[in-house]
């Protein structure tokens, strides 16, 4: 069966049962992914669907794309709210040394390049021909489960942090503490934020942004050229261009609320071949102690279905230091240039590349990857190599099931 046929039948079932009722169970061999999370009700499925297609939408000109952009679609990036294919290229100027020069100054516009013009814009931002200047790229992350991430609880993240700072060994992840910098969202179901509050990261790769509406807004703003209530300014460009082909605001709170609320009701992947054994090698190479199971979610999340609930989402959603051969040089937020926040394990059994690059073609390549120079994940990859070969494939096979 299809996503379109699962999504049918789902709808239908909706319409003709009570709110709050669980879906039917998908016909026997279907695999769903991207649908909306267990019990959801016929008003939360009507939602689900309207941001999904929100989500899909490719900006034309006459829809305020550009003056600059990386993608036309947020589907671009994440297709079937999945990893990729899309990616956004990184530039940073580096020193002698292969650390983030003091001097960026060559990089007028940021660290983020952006090839696509449009809108009477002629100058693309690009890496500029400096052997100092390093590019890398980022592979768009999965969204699957993002309500999952923003209903936990502060103090769940916090309690981590403090946890790990007691630990006797190289593990010792940060919260991001970033700077809500949109403007204050109208709605304020999920939240009433005002510019300059100080709030813990959890969305983007180094945790650089607190919420699902504001990660959003930056996306149509920093992506596409699409302004909007919250991030309502085009971004600084070569030519100072200050609008495109929409005058004005280009897209409303509602589309971005609409789109947020989507990302709050995708449901996390259902998991499949998991086993005791694989868990406790998980446990034992200490990848539970980052990618940890499940914390706790908010008592007052406004989506009932996410409140109070041991969230399954395999991540402290800390900061941690991954060694040389992992960074990208470049900082966000409180996160430093060899800083990733930890990835959630969601849906990973259907990704087909690993890390922030894509770089690794395999689980097993992925966590040798860990063990960088300087990583905190040195010894876990250490214990991971002590493994009998039939128990690293046993630990290999639980993550690819996540």
């Amino acid at each position: 069966m299809n996503r379109g046929a699962f999504f049918g039948l789902l709808l239908l079932a909706h319409c003709s049962s009570a709110p709050g009722t669980e879906p039917p169970a998908p016909e026997e061999g279907a695999d769903p992914f991207d649908v909306p999370i267990d019990g959801a009700s016929k008003d939360q499925v009507s939602l689900f669907f309207k941001g999904d297609a929100l989500f899909d939408v490719p900006f034309r000109e006459p829809d305020g794309l550009g003056p600059l952009y990386i993608r036309i679609a947020c589907s671009s990036c994440h297709t079937e709210a999945s990893k990729g294919p899309g990616l956004v290229q990184k530039m940073v100027v580096l020193d002698g040394e292969g650390r983030p020069a003091d001097d960026q100054s060559s990089l007028p516009f940021g660290h983020t390049v952006r090839p696509q013009i449009a809108a009477g814009a002629t100058t693309p931002i690009l890496p500029p021909s400096d052997p100092a200047v390093q590019t890398t790229i980022r592979v768009g992350p999965s969204v699957l489960g993002r309500g999952y991430l923003e209903a936990i609880e502060d103090s769940e993240i916090e309690r981590q942090a403090e946890e790990q700072a007691n630990r006797s060994d190289a593990i010792a992840g940060r919260i991001n503490r970033v700077v809500y910098s949109s403007e204050p969202n109208p709605d304020t179901t999920f939240g009433a934020h005002a510019k300059g509050d100080v709030l813990i990261g959890r969305f983007g790769l180094k945790a650089r942004i607190a919420t699902l509406d504001d990660f959003t807004a930056d996306a149509l703003q920093g992506d596409m050229g699409v302004t909007n209530t919250l991030r309502p300014n085009e971004l600084p460009n070569p030519e100072g261009l200050v609008d495109d082909m929409k005058p004005g605001i280009d897209v409303d709170a509602d589309f971005v609320n609409d789109v947020a609320n989507y990302l709050r009701l995708i449901a996390i992947p259902a998991r499949r071949g998991l086993t005791a054994e694989g868990r406790q090698l998980f446990e034992r190479a200490q990848c539970s102690v980052c990618h940890v199971p499940s914390m706790r979610t908010r008592a007052d999340y406004p989506i009932a279905q996410l409140r109070g609930i041991d969230a399954p989402i395999y991540s402290d959603l800390l900061l941690h230091d991954m060694g040389r051969e992992l960074a990208d040089g470049i900082a966000d937020g409180d996160a430093s240039w060899r800083e990733w926040k930890t990835t959630p394990l969601i849906g990973l059994r259907f990704a087909r590349t690993y890390l922030h690059d894509g770089r690794a073609l395999s689980i097993e390549e992925a966590i040798r990857l860990h063990a960088g120079s300087g990583s905190e994940a040195g010894a876990s990859v250490r214990l991971f190599e002590a493994f009998t070969d039939a128990e690293r494939r046993a630990l290999v096979a639980f993550v690819s099931a996540l």
